[in-house]
């Protein structure tokens, strides 16, 4: 058979829209369920005990959308489309941004730690090293003058023992007011000040531009080892802070069931909202999950508790859905079940 010039170039065309439906990057982001994954493996506790049942963590699944992505999300349940500048904050890179979220996931065991242990009667601390940068935002005061990776240890002279401490702080001062910061930058010291501006969507709100954690170390007895590879942001601490207790513990809480939840969790053990609770609720349906922690909000009509309920309800699982403001309350709620 002879190929002729107009085979050869519909060949092409059709090989080249191929290869960009399925690899060009479009200015979108699509978050849709991610999976429930044990926590059996994660934690590891020297001559910790071990359930019957297990608890599981739940993960929302993201990247950015491709053409043919985009199309496929658009005719499929809980499938989300924003914006990429929604999903990833502006002037953060893509690695800025994941290390930003690892930060996050670090903390939220950390949290999750401290309140299992208290929790169990075992001992604990929390050694503060300062305040680390982990991503600077484009054209704010710091850009181009510190660095993500580098440690504010001082503000003013006053000692910054966490983020939130530094924010408060930071939000009393006005529009172009300047700060002084001492820095640890990999084992150098230094001094650099910078202006306070306001915030061109917030003019009310004033900073410098620098997304914060708290650099800090928490150290127990025994010790615990978390391995969650790259999963990312802080909204398993709830259930790793069950599963921390459980290995503590004799009694086992989950009386052989399949538990999953979701829920950011503080040093105080207070269950706090997260962002893709419809899509977890899927996720752990698909798993076989049979009870749901949702993070309550103390009752608000439009809680994570309440948007759980509602999935729960359209998608048809037979899946418990209970709603959580503290991990005492999650506590006592696995106390009271019958074994399974």
């Amino acid at each position: 058979m002879r190929i002729t010039k107009r085979t050869l170039v519909y060949s092409f065309i059709i090989t080249l829209t191929f290869f960009l439906l399925f690899t060009l990057d479009l200015p979108y982001y699509i978050y849709k369920p991610g999976h429930a994954d044990s926590l059996e493996n994660m934690v590891e506790i020297e001559n910790g005990y071990q359930g019957k049942g297990d608890l599981h963590l739940v993960t929302v699944s993201g990247g950015q959308a491709t053409p043919i992505q985009y199309i496929l999300a658009k005719f499929m349940n809980y499938n989300e489309i924003v914006p990429i500048e929604e999903a990833r904050p502006e002037g953060m890179t893509d690695n800025e941004y994941m290390r930003h979220q690892l930060m996050l996931m670090e903390n939220s065991q950390q949290s999750s730690t401290v309140v299992a242990y208290r929790a169990a009667g075992k001992k604990y601390s929390i050694e503060y090293n300062g305040i680390y940068i982990i991503g600077v935002v484009e054209n704010m005061p710091a850009d181009e003058v510190l660095e993500p990776g580098d440690r504010i240890t001082h503000v003013d002279g006053k000692q910054m023992k966490e983020a939130n401490e530094m924010v408060e702080y930071v939000q009393m001062k006005k529009d172009g007011d300047k700060i002084e910061l001492d820095i640890d930058r990999n084992g150098k010291q230094m001094k650099k000040t910078i202006k306070v501006e306001s915030f061109a969507d917030q003019e009310e709100k004033v900073g410098i531009g620098i997304q914060l954690v708290t650099d800090q170390e928490v150290v127990v007895d025994p010790p615990v080892h978390i391995k969650s590879g790259n999963i990312g942001g802080p909204s398993a601490g709830l259930m790793f802070s069950l599963e921390i207790y459980n290995r503590l513990t004799e009694e086992d809480i989950t009386k052989g069931y399949h538990i999953a939840g979701t829920g950011e969790i503080d040093f105080d053990g207070n269950v706090l909202r997260i962002g893709g609770i419809d899509k977890k609720v899927v996720a752990a349906h698909r798993e076989g999950i049979e009870i749901f922690f949702a993070p309550n909000e103390k009752g608000n009509k439009e809680s994570n508790y309440q948007v759980a309920k509602k999935t729960a309800e359209q998608i048809g699982t037979k899946m418990k859905i209970v709603p959580i403001d503290t991990f005492d309350d999650a506590l006592a709620y696995l106390n009271q079940l019958e074994p399974k």
